[in-house]
């Protein structure tokens, strides 16, 4: 269980901002109350869903989607980030703790297209290093692009085997 923290309007921006000019299906792994995917779905990104755990979270995020006149354009699943498949996932939003980064990285690299992008929120991935990053303090966001990162990542296994 990660607590919930709703993401800032200067995190909402910024994420987006990472995000800005791409296409194919978004994500937001544990979504929240749905905000980060409200946006995202504003800003033209298609499909737009959020997968979420906490029930209540999952309520208010379809209420604010309804409210927004996106009932039915935007999915909040409740599903567990860990078992859901996201191969066919192009950009992917991660607010989540320090502690479930490391884990979550080798599922990302493991499932994402060679084009997909991740933008993290609160806390980078310690591992990988960002392709651009935006803002300051609890508002700064990273962004990874999987194709570079999967190039840093296999040069690190190749100069460890020497």
């Amino acid at each position: 269980q990660v607590p919930y923290q709703p993401s800032s309007p200067r995190q909402v921006a910024n994420t987006l901002a990472l995000l800005r000019g791409r296409t194919g299906k978004t994500v937001d792994l544990g979504s929240g109350d749905g905000r980060l995917v409200l946006e995202a779905y504003k800003q033209g990104l298609r499909p737009a869903l959020g997968y979420e755990l906490n029930p209540w979270l999952l309520c208010l995020a379809n209420y604010r989607a309804w409210r927004a006149g996106y009932h039915g354009k935007i999915s909040f699943l409740k599903k567990d980030l860990w078992k859901v498949n996201l191969s066919d996932c192009h950009n992917v939003i991660v607010f989540l703790a320090p502690s479930m980064k490391p884990p979550l990285a080798t599922k990302l690299l493991a499932e994402l297209p060679d084009d997909a992008r991740v933008v993290a929120g609160r806390y980078p991935f310690p591992s990988w290093s960002p392709s651009s990053t935006l803002g300051q303090g609890l508002d700064q966001v990273w962004a990874y692009d999987i194709k570079e990162v999967r190039r840093e990542v296999q040069g690190r296994a190749q100069q460890s085997q020497v």
